[in-house]
């Protein structure tokens, strides 16, 4: 029989595992929070917990890293359900962020003009320092677990290769003002079938991001923020877009500025490279990977390496660590252009990641619930679905059972759009595109279309995609 006290110290190593999902050492569990056990007993309770299923180890000998296992997918589910619950509609902010954004409604005339700061890289001390808290990555491990954790880098990534592509790709460029829609980019990405109202400039952003993405995931093991990986995701996601050709992949060498900012960034070439370099030493000593990738989310663009391209980077860098980990990628599913460019201008003028921070967490949520393997449990009601309910099963009717082509579906999912309020909009077109990408012969009934209705423009569908 396991005493109070041991049941206790049981609780509190799994603790101290569960925060990192890279797996824990020894002596990250030793010197944890409100650790105060010899070596030999920490052992012995090690042994215990991995007799009974709780955890496991990869490596061996000094290399020994201990994983939380959660072959009970009920309790873990029940963790789940507990972060996702039902929210006010539209983004939340932290008290922090709503200061960010206040100060940032001012004119740019009458905020201070600032350069480059040193210290807030430099100061920043990895796995003693974090700017997620010990409940952002309780969270945030809970929501990105997936069944892939025990394979080769990149497994998950793979199994859910497809929607990623078009989730990453489009969302990616969406924040950068990229007018494509998500039937758009699905004909771009799997037909090469350019949209014909947009810009080459739009186009080719897409299709940077596909092979941005594809080069991230074919890495597997080799996966890391190596310099040369970081080089070449930026020229990738810069191809075609740049005056010189010889600025892709290179850190610049010349003076930029930032829009409608009061933040000037480095120009000298020899702190862009110091600093660049600095930025990729201190994320790879961060243990965390959910700390790395909001760490790269926030140094590169604060930094602007490159000479242009650079918010870019560190979005799909962001995924670095959590492709590698196989936890649940994020590809800023629902995450409004505003609120992310105040975030960012939070780091640039005030060195402040509240703001930020708010947009990560939002972001991965979505994300993960989007992708993880086990999410059945999870169906809190969308107050944005429930209230257009009828108008979204009245137009995917139409378009089904009218047997329109992805052209002539997108025409009237974007006229319908345009008659709601502005603020609404856009992700009414979003909702609807997705649940035509996700229509299959398990779920078509929810909108009143008979089989044969459904297999005719399934096969259209597919074929003019």
């Amino acid at each position: 029989m396991v005493n109070v006290s041991t049941k206790r110290e049981l609780l509190i190593i799994k603790s101290l595992i569960e925060r990192f999902p890279y797996g824990a050492s020894v002596e990250d569990i030793l010197y944890g929070d409100k650790m105060d056990l010899e070596l030999r007993t920490l052992q012995r309770r090690l042994k215990k917990l991995k007799e009974e299923g709780l955890i496991y180890t990869t490596g061996g000998s000094k290399s020994t890293r201990y994983h939380i296992s959660y072959s009970d997918h009920l309790v873990r589910e029940r963790e789940q359900e507990k972060l996702i619950r039902p929210k006010k509609e539209g983004f939340s902010f932290s008290k922090e962020g709503e200061k960010i954004i206040s100060y940032l409604s001012k004119p740019v005339s009458e905020r201070k003009n600032v350069g480059y700061n040193m210290e807030f890289l430099n100061s920043y001390r990895p796995n003693m320092d974090a700017y997620l808290s010990e409940g952002d990555i309780h969270k945030l491990t809970l929501l990105g677990y997936t069944n892939s954790q025990n394979q080769p880098a990149g497994t998950h990534a793979r199994e859910i290769f497809n929607r990623l592509l078009i989730d990453l790709s489009w969302n990616s460029s969406r924040l950068e003002g990229n007018t494509y829609s998500l039937l758009d980019t699905q004909r771009l990405l799997e037909l090469g079938e350019s949209a014909s109202d947009k810009s080459l400039e739009e186009t080719q952003m897409i299709i940077n991001h596909k092979d941005a993405i594809e080069f991230l995931v074919d890495l597997g093991e080799e996966l890391d923020f190596k310099p040369y990986i970081l080089l070449n995701l930026h020229a990738l996601l810069a191809e075609n877009l740049m005056k010189e050709q010889g600025s892709l992949g290179r850190l610049r060498s010349m003076p930029v500025g930032i829009y409608q900012s009061a933040y000037m960034p480095p120009s000298i070439p020899q702190l862009i490279a110091g600093q660049f370099e600095l930025i990729l030493k201190k994320v790879v000593e961060i243990r965390n990977p959910f700390e790395q990738a909001f760490f790269m989310m926030v140094h590169l663009p604060y930094l602007q390496p490159f000479d242009d391209v650079n918010k870019r980077t560190s979005r799909l860098a962001a995924n670095i660590p959590l492709i590698k980990s196989n936890l649940s990628p994020i590809s800023f599913v629902e995450v409004p252009n505003k609120v992310y460019t105040q975030g960012i201008l939070g780091i640039y003028e005030l060195n402040q990641v509240d703001l930020l921070k708010d947009v990560f967490m939002w972001a991965y949520e979505k994300s993960a619930v989007r992708y993880a393997a086990i999410r059945q449990t999870i169906s809190e009601p969308d107050p944005f679905r429930s209230r257009y309910r009828e108008e979204i099963k009245k137009l995917i009717l139409a378009i089904v059972s009218g047997n329109l082509s992805p052209k002539e579906g997108a025409k009237l999912i974007q006229s319908t759009a345009e008659q709601f309020p502005k603020e609404d909009s856009s992700r009414f077109r979003e909702m609807v595109e997705g649940d035509l990408l996700t229509l299959n012969e398990g779920n078509f009934a929810r909108f009143k279309v008979s089989l044969s209705e459904f297999r005719t423009w399934k096969e259209n569908w597919s074929r003019k995609v």
